[in-house]
């Protein structure tokens, strides 16, 4: 096609009500009926060869070269494109340029493959456009999304009969919520955390009426803490700056040599903190249950143990391991959870469905009472609408997707991955440890592990070196680690991400390690040989002269 008939093809264009109608109601002609149905029958059926083809690890080109065709910020009067044209666009300009966190070689972050019926799922609650905010825009949906959240409750806390029956369909109570992600969760459970703690009273209407200084003089209180691992997800930081309480006072603590909570340092903290005048309030404690740095579990019980004590809200971050309890041989390391008097779940994560979705849960039904809000126009007082207690106000239907997951994987299906990953990362750990040219850092709890390029020569001088010489072995170390991970990232075969962390938690004492997370049933002991043959090559031709 000449550029005379692609600007007439563009003339021909044009936004009006006949043009909206068609747009609305149906494809825009054969052309682009059939195109529709040519890729999408490739996703809904193929999804990973279509993968495959279509989407590599990601091209080997530059972010800057990328964003120089992106440059423009006029939006058309009329239409630019038809939707085949859309679509083809879409399939062979920006696919490619994507990344394919479905490929087995994908082993860096918690985003990987999804199963194929997900994209069917997927389609369906677009298509019905479902808002879960209210009951008016939803109907047989909210219903479905209290009783999935009974199912997971009750994976949690276990619960007995007559509990749940009390509770599924209950529309004064609330098992947990579905929101966008474990950002969204966790802030939920620091919030309803801090309206009960300071919650109204004779001449105070309570923190969400008033604000953080009224609540600190009416409780006389000079600050507010929530005390979390250093391996604790940033969200919390989050949380802590928008509910006003302010980031610095989520407290850091230290970890054992297992990067789990060091028990005794907390005690320290909390007996510390009660000596404190004026006083301190512990708002929170969080466990984690699978660091996104380590996928470490902290000593979940015991934390229980100490909060009831103290009467601390005690929190456990699972977005990662959660779903572990459906692993009949590994759910032990989650032993305490049922514990904690809230609790976050990601969906897309190891539930492996798209993103986004988010979940918090509560051992008590009642916990999110002090969150509630209302509307004249929705979420109206004496109205069963799940959006009540819910920070997010419009939602689509993740529950109808999750509800449909668990019927079609069952709890089984769920622990075949589950142990699948934990399995072959324990089988990874056995191969770095193989090999010279590797440090296994930190040993897989779940299946996250971290490690190093370094070569048996230089472990063997960091085991008799001083600490300034240790320092500036490790100075180089680092910077090797930067750029190998960079490097293959860059090459596209393959994808590893990496993090640095702390030596005996010593700021001054910081390891650049590699980060692997191993959720792709597909990934194998063969594949993960191939990254670390991948990662050896690298070292020896590019960067073996930086030591």
């Amino acid at each position: 096609m000449d550029k005379k008939t692609i600007i007439q093809t563009q003339s021909d264009l044009v936004a009006d009500w006949d043009t909206l109608f068609r747009v609305f109601i149906r494809p825009e002609g054969q052309a682009s009926r059939a195109t529709l149905i040519k890729y999408m029958d490739r996703i809904l059926y193929g999804l990973n060869d279509f993968l495959k083809k279509h989407v590599g690890i990601t091209e080997a080109k530059s972010l800057k070269d990328l964003s120089e065709k992106f440059t423009g910020t006029i939006i058309s009067d009329n239409p630019e494109k038809k939707l085949a044209d859309v679509i083809t666009c879409l399939i062979e300009d920006i696919a490619p340029h994507a990344v394919n966190v479905a490929s087995p070689y994908f082993i860096g972050h918690m985003t990987s493959a999804i199963p194929f019926f997900m994209v069917h799922l997927k389609t369906i609650v677009t298509a019905l456009n479902q808002n879960v905010v209210k009951l008016e825009t939803s109907k047989i949906v909210s219903v479905i999304e209290k009783q999935v959240i009974a199912k997971i409750h009750r994976m949690i806390y276990n619960q007995d009969d007559a509990f749940y029956q009390t509770h599924v369909q209950n529309t004064d109570t609330t098992l947990g919520v579905f929101v966008e992600g474990g950002t969204t969760a966790n802030l939920s459970a620091l919030w309803a955390a801090r309206n009960a703690v300071f919650a109204p009273k004779t001449g105070f209407a309570g923190i969400e009426s008033e604000g953080i200084a009224a609540a600190f003089r009416a409780y006389d209180v000079d600050r507010c803490v929530v005390l979390v691992s250093r391996l604790g997800h940033y969200s919390l930081r989050k949380a802590a700056g928008i509910l006003g309480i302010g980031n610095q006072n989520v407290i850091v603590l230290d970890t054992d040599k297992n990067n789990r909570v060091d028990i005794t340092k907390l005690k320290q903290i909390i007996s510390r903190i009660g000596k404190e005048n004026p006083k301190t309030c512990i708002l929170a404690i969080v466990g984690i249950a699978g660091a996104t740095e380590t996928g470490t579990i902290d000593p979940l019980e015991e934390m229980a143990e100490i909060c009831a004590e103290h009467h601390i809200h005690f929190h456990v971050d699972a977005a990662w391991g959660g779903p572990t309890l459906f692993s009949k041989q590994y759910k032990h390391l989650l032993n305490g959870i049922h514990l904690a008097d809230s609790v976050t779940i990601d969906g897309h994560k190891q539930f492996y469905m798209p993103m986004s979705c988010g979940m918090l849960y509560l051992k008590d039904p009642k916990k999110l009472d002090v969150i509630a809000y209302y509307a004249h126009y929705v979420n109206r007082w004496g109205s069963v609408d799940l959006g009540i207690k819910t920070l997010p106000g419009s939602r689509e239907a993740n529950s109808l997707i999750l509800d449909c997951a668990l019927k079609i994987m069952g709890a089984n299906g769920y622990a075949l991955l589950i142990d699948h990953g934990i399995e072959t990362a324990a089988a990874f750990a056995r191969e770095i440890n193989k090999r010279d040219s590797f440090q296994l850092m930190t040993p897989p709890t779940l299946n996250i592990l971290t490690y190093r390029l370094c070569p048996a020569a230089i472990q063997n001088k960091l085991n008799t070196a001083d600490k300034t010489q240790r320092q500036g072995i490790c100075e180089k170390l680092n910077v090797i680690n930067q750029r190998l991970q960079r490097i293959q990232r860059e090459a596209g075969s393959s994808f590893v991400s990496r993090t640095t962390l702390l030596r005996d938690n010593n700021p001054d004492d910081s390891i650049v390690v590699l980060r692997t997370v191993i959720m792709n049933p597909m990934t194998t002991i063969s594949i993960l040989n191939e990254i670390l043959d991948e990662q050896e090559e690298i070292f020896e031709t590019q960067l073996k002269a930086l030591l």
